[in-house]
């Protein structure tokens, strides 16, 4: 799968929250980003089959926790002319493995890695904070990406 114009950066969330929601924050993101360059067509792949399935309206948003994000990422998609929302299958998003293998290789102590950084999003919570279960006790790192062309 090649995506001809993709704009790669990443984020680092200011709490630790659930898997799902991370997902979502990164959606958000996304978007948002998006409307700030005017793009008027928007192509979002995710490899959350949840996520991008209650994007689409397929699945029912059930956990309370993630009802206010999803709420949110619909209101802003509203901004963009044209969306398209489909799920990529990790394994074929060979763009996202890129990114993951790069924020594995920065998160082992003592090697000294140089990557420049055009700019830097700390993201917080839309909402209140609360207490979520996560998968594991891992922190969760997210990369993502934003497809469509500028209207300049």
């Amino acid at each position: 799968m090649y995506f001809d114009d993709m704009l790669p950066y990443s984020f680092m969330l200011s709490q630790r929250c659930s898997n799902n929601v991370a997902e979502y924050q990164a959606l958000i993101l996304r978007i948002e980003v998006a409307t700030e360059l005017n793009i008027p067509q928007l192509d979002v792949y995710g490899d959350s089959q949840l996520i991008i399935h209650q994007l689409m309206g397929e699945y029912e948003v059930k956990k309370p926790e993630l009802i206010p994000y999803h709420g949110y990422a619909s209101r802003l998609l509203q901004y963009i002319d044209k969306v398209s929302v489909k799920h990529v299958p990790r394994k074929m998003n060979k763009q996202a493995d890129a990114l993951v293998g790069l924020a594995s290789s920065i998160a082992y102590p003592g090697k000294e890695m140089s990557i420049p950084v055009c700019e830097r999003w700390v993201t917080p919570p839309i909402f209140e904070p609360q207490e979520y279960e996560t998968e594991d006790e891992e922190e969760v790192m997210v990369t993502t990406t934003v497809e469509g062309t500028p209207d300049h």
